[in-house]
């Protein structure tokens, strides 16, 4: 099994920016979820606003914005 990050824009499209951090392969669904964790500003820097965490094709969960929320 293969869990990936999809990465979107704020419509759900999906984008694939050349400055991101580079969209890896994970071993396991919480692998996956501390590499988001450590690099979740980067993406957003890159113009990614939404992420879906994928497992093979089947998609496990999102999409989860990526903007910090504001109280």
């Amino acid at each position: 099994m293969a869990w990936t990050w999809r990465y979107e824009g704020p419509d759900g499209e999906s984008v694939d920016p050349a400055e991101a951090p580079s969209g890896e392969s994970f071993p396991s669904q919480s692998d996956a979820e501390s590499w988001l964790g450590e690099n979740w500003r980067e993406l957003l820097s890159a113009g990614v606003h939404q992420v879906r965490l994928l497992e093979d094709a089947r998609q496990v969960y999102g999409p989860m914005g990526l903007s910090p929320v504001e109280e």
